[in-house]
């Protein structure tokens, strides 16, 4: 019966400002037990034999493609997308040979800011000439990720960068720009981009990796099936792995239908599935709350002869989390611990943040606190996730507590850790609060506002109808060369549209369209509205030429 009984029962329907962070006291006392949380529910796994774990985990071996080689560091890496990711010490990354970390990361915003500030009409090489910086392969490829959401001015830096004198493009800045090249649909470009690297032999199969998940995320499932076909026709064999990281690709781009498809019908004529293949269609059925898929896939991995690992039980306890039904997620962990199987950092990180969630804060504490009793080496996700368990409680002077706890232990805080404190503290409508503690890490040279910090904050002041507010912390990402994407310029121009401040809109708006951000239909309708209502019909005329040129102008050739 395996986890027949199992998955039909978890099937039911189940105003204060601050001016300085408070004192950070230790971290000192021990949770007491929740009573009576999950005591009556009892799982049946009996057909499950907990063989061939997975003991000995490398996390963050991501290549560029973002598909992690190693087994549980993938559905590591996929659980805390949310949750943050574990931060390297200065210490650690200074170790690579021949960078200087922390000199690149300056020339890299240095360059970033001449360019977003730069004049859309006038060519690039003027500004940069000028920047007086050693153009190497690894400022190249910092400067093309900081450029991420601004696809155009990637394109402009790169062409720039190979006129330098004796520098050479690498398969990483290949990627890189393609990256953000695909984040505004410029496919064509980038097949040119391939037949550029194929002729230098740069080629990867992490290129097609990237141009698959892009396709994907633009929700055009055909064409990143057919960029897969294509490593072939360019000479490169297709392996097991390829064959795993594409259903991966698909399923984390929330096309896990068409995932499970591929598989099925590539399965044993293409390629052998491995244990690998089955976690990922099960982790993307466990996203989607699709209990009865997520069944039979685990009964045929069962059939198959895959005995399910930690991974496995991972992502089930996940999947559980993720539909509220807390006890089963419990008792699955409690069925791990009766088996002698150890738990993993992560799973203490899904039931911390899940039960956090859920304000079942004393629960969320016992398994950090049994986390730290299992010997692990802290890490920034737990850490983060008990920062949420608390904020979800808003016992903000808690969560900076735990703050200052992982300053002590070495391991943060990491943007993240923010990010989660100001999301709360922006859902509370502790507005002057949230912006308190946004100046605060304004400070921390460690530890610098991320473009997804700016978006929260400058979400909040257009909510709170503070748009000059909202420019101001605008100004302050774009100092810091740090470049908005399409979600952020929408709200800007939404408020800006509100308040009827029309001139700063189509200003945005045109840079929007600088660095080839495709607008919202919803957005540009509101503008297009308010602009007419204005008597502005030229302006709305022009704006809707320009889109038309975006939409369907590729960008010129790379020669």
């Amino acid at each position: 019966m395996g986890l027949s009984r199992f998955f039909n029962l978890v099937s039911k329907p189940s105003k204060k400002p601050i001016n300085s962070f408070p004192p950070f006291p230790n971290l000192r006392s021990t949770p007491t037990s929740q009573t009576g949380s999950h005591s009556s529910f009892t799982t049946s796994l009996q057909s499950i034999k907990f063989t061939n774990f997975t003991r000995n985990r490398t996390l963050h071996t991501e290549n560029p493609s973002g598909f992690l080689s190693n087994r549980t560091g993938g559905f590591y890496r996929a659980i805390h997308d949310g949750l943050g990711k574990t931060q390297v010490p200065d210490e650690a990354s200074d170790k690579i040979p021949g960078a200087n970390n922390r000199e690149i990361t300056e020339d890299a915003e240095r360059i970033c800011r001449i360019l977003s500030t730069s004049n859309s009409k006038s060519p690039i090489d003027s500004f940069l000439d000028g920047a007086s910086v050693e153009v190497s392969p690894a400022l190249v490829v910092e400067v093309l990720k900081k450029l991420s959401n601004a696809g155009v001015l990637a394109l402009s830096f790169f062409r720039w960068a190979e006129k330098q004198k004796g520098f050479k493009h690498t398969m990483e800045s290949y990627n890189a720009l393609i990256e953000a090249l695909g984040k505004i649909k410029q496919f064509k470009m980038i097949w040119e981009l391939v037949n550029d690297m194929k002729s230098k032999g740069l080629l990867s199969k992490e290129t097609f990796a990237l141009i698959s998940r892009r396709y994907s995320r633009a929700k055009k499932v055909k064409e990143a099936i057919e960029t897969f076909e294509k490593m072939e026709k360019f000479g490169m064999k297709v392996e097991g792995s390829d064959f795993n990281r594409l259903i991966d690709t698909l399923s984390k781009s929330r096309q896990v239908e068409k995932a499970q498809e591929v598989f099925d019908k590539m399965k044993h004529t293409r390629f052998k599935p491995d244990i690998k293949s089955y976690t990922i269609l099960l982790e993307g059925w466990g996203q989607e709350q699709n209990f009865l898929r997520l069944n039979e896939v685990y009964r045929e991995m069962k059939d198959e002869g895959f005995d399910p690992d930690v991974v496995t039980c991972g992502i089930l306890i996940n999947a559980h989390c993720k539909a509220k039904k807390y006890d089963e997620a419990i008792d699955l962990f409690r069925e791990m611990e009766a088996k002698n199987v150890k738990a993993t950092p992560h799973i203490f990180c899904i039931l911390i943040n899940g039960l956090g969630s859920e304000r079942r804060l004393s629960e969320a504490l016992e398994f950090f606190e049994l986390n730290k009793a299992s010997g692990f080496e802290p890490e920034a996700p737990t850490y983060n996730a008990l920062v949420g368990a608390y904020c979800w409680s808003m016992r903000m002077h808690d969560a900076f507590r735990v703050v200052e706890e992982m300053r002590k232990c070495g391991i943060g805080p990491n943007p993240r850790t923010y990010d989660i404190i100001l999301h709360h503290l922006v859902k509370a409508r502790r507005t002057e609060q949230a912006y308190s503690v946004f100046q605060q890490i304004s400070r921390e040279p460690s530890c610098e506002p991320t473009v997804s910090t700016y978006e929260i904050l400058v979400r909040m002041f257009c909510n709170e109808d503070q748009v000059d507010m909202a420019l101001r912390v605008w100004d302050q990402m774009k100092t810091k060369g740090v470049l908005p994407g399409m979600h952020m310029f929408s709200t800007l121009i939404n408020s800006l549209c509100h308040e009827n401040k029309l001139d700063d809109a189509c200003k945005y708006f045109q840079e929007m369209l600088d660095v080839g951000i495709r607008p919202p239909a919803q957005m540009f309708s509101n503008l297009k509205q308010a602009l007419l209502d204005e008597g502005r019909k030229d302006d709305v005329i022009s704006f809707g030429l320009k889109i038309d040129r975006l939409r369907k102008t590729p960008l010129v050739g790379l020669r």
